[in-house]
């Protein structure tokens, strides 16, 4: 039987500065240990060694391993969904606004690429981590949200057609991104293509766009 992970019955961490930066700083550092190495691979001793915290403080605000990694999948996704919310999407017009969060998302995963990372190693596990987060729909729901909100008024402009899934928008969107971050190594390898220079981004990026505003036209 499922069990969500709740802590509400912990004593809430000391409300200071400090504190807060201390946690910051531990996510920020099990964020690049958990993206290199996995779930299984990472450690928590690695993590404490590297924070300017310690082991015992890591388990007094996360509880236990399974409880950072959690909290590190949530501030992945809470941070991305946080940069989308100031694209200000709804005053463009609709083709416009598709195209900068198709954007946006090519442009945050490339920089990110530690998100990518996370996701993948997440999906390794079948997301049995991430079930037991309560705050990940909540945080994600916000970005179907955004795409409805945008692909109707597409809709009524007649610049859209009608019958698509908000969903099916942004996993279109999220899938052609994804790829170019986690299949970067062996694709270039395979098909000795140089996917990582600034050219060889632009140009992907603009198919990216070009594929989305199609999928979407009527």
């Amino acid at each position: 039987m499922r069990q969500d992970r709740d802590l509400s019955d912990r004593p809430a961490p000391p409300r200071n500065p400090d504190a807060e930066s201390s946690r910051r700083n531990i996510l920020e550092v099990a964020t690049a240990e958990f993206a290199a190495k996995g779930y299984s691979g990472a450690r928590i001793d690695e993590i404490a060694a590297r924070t300017n915290t310690s082991k015992r403080m890591i388990y007094y605000y996360f509880a236990d391993k399974e409880g950072l990694y959690v909290a590190v999948l949530e501030e992945a996704y809470r941070r991305i969904r946080s940069i989308e919310n100031t694209l200000d999407l709804d005053h463009l017009e609709p083709e416009e606004a598709l195209a900068r969060l198709a954007g946006f998302t090519f442009d945050y995963q490339n920089r990110n690429q530690d998100f990518i990372r996370l996701v993948m190693v997440e999906n390794i596990h079948n997301g049995a981590h991430l079930k037991k987060s309560r705050a990940i729909h909540d945080v994600n729901v916000t970005a179907i949200d955004k795409i409805a909100r945008l692909y109707e008024r597409g809709v009524a402009a007649g610049r859209f057609r009608p019958g698509l899934d908000p969903v099916d928008i942004h996993m279109t969107i999220s899938a052609l991104c994804f790829f170019n971050v986690s299949n970067r190594a062996t694709f270039s390898l395979i098909f000795e293509r140089d996917m990582d220079s600034a050219a060889a981004l632009e140009k992907r990026r603009a198919i990216v766009v070009e594929t989305v505003l199609r999928y979407v036209r009527p």
